[in-house]
């Protein structure tokens, strides 16, 4: 296995399986922002997975794809929770937000105005097309797994995926509850790998010109 990218939306549960995987020994980035980010981390989660995974798959051939689901009367409030905070910060001159997680959050949830951002509606729609795109992707592979962390087994199944054989597994940690967002960054752990990590070409991300999706 190359790398293993997490590929299901914010609020789906991106933060609860990166910390667990921590403990299994993988080095783990909760969103990766710059190229060495992706050549330090074993897997990767959030933003970009959800919305570049073809590129990604292009990138490491021979990568694992987890997506997650989750009940979109959950998943909905959740996401309007998220993007209310996130909204004046996703202008793409003048928000403070790192470009790659403004440009995924913008082709995800497109078109994001004032008027329909927030809505019920919209938001099941592109959950609904972002799912549907997913599993037509991967239709004929089997490298891809799709888990509910809220189900029980589900960090069983995780593991058995990635051929880790344990019997006492337990279950996911649920993390970022309610209004929290971040606890990525006030959870300790030597394997997580940070999101701007720099390398040769400093902070560079990739170009996906010439990139062609299969």
């Amino acid at each position: 296995m190359n790398k293993l990218f997490i590929i299901g939306l914010p609020r789906t549960g991106t933060t609860s399986i990166s910390v667990a995987l921590l403990d299994y020994g993988f080095k783990v980035a909760h969103t990766a922002y710059t190229k060495r980010a992706f050549e330090l981390a074993d897997v990767i989660s959030d933003a970009p997975c959800f919305a570049d995974y073809k590129e990604l798959d292009q990138l490491f051939p021979e990568s694992k794809f987890v997506y997650l689901d989750r009940a979109l009367e959950h998943w909905v409030p959740s996401m309007q929770m998220l993007l209310n905070k996130m909204l004046p910060e996703l202008a793409p001159k003048s928000g403070y937000l790192n470009p790659v997680l403004k440009r995924c959050i913008n082709k995800t949830f497109a078109p994001l105005t004032t008027d329909n951002s927030l809505d019920t509606e919209h938001l099941e729609r592109c959950y609904r097309a972002h799912q549907q795109e997913v599993f037509h992707y991967f239709s004929t592979r089997n490298d891809l797994l799709k888990i509910d962390i809220s189900h029980s087994g589900s960090l069983h199944k995780l593991l058995a995926f990635l051929g880790i054989n344990t019997e006492d597994t337990g279950e996911f940690p649920h993390l970022n509850i309610g209004k929290l967002v971040d606890n990525w960054k006030e959870y300790k752990h030597p394997n997580k790998v940070n999101s701007l990590s720099a390398g040769k070409e400093h902070r560079k991300f990739f170009d996906y010109q010439d990139i062609v999706i299969q």
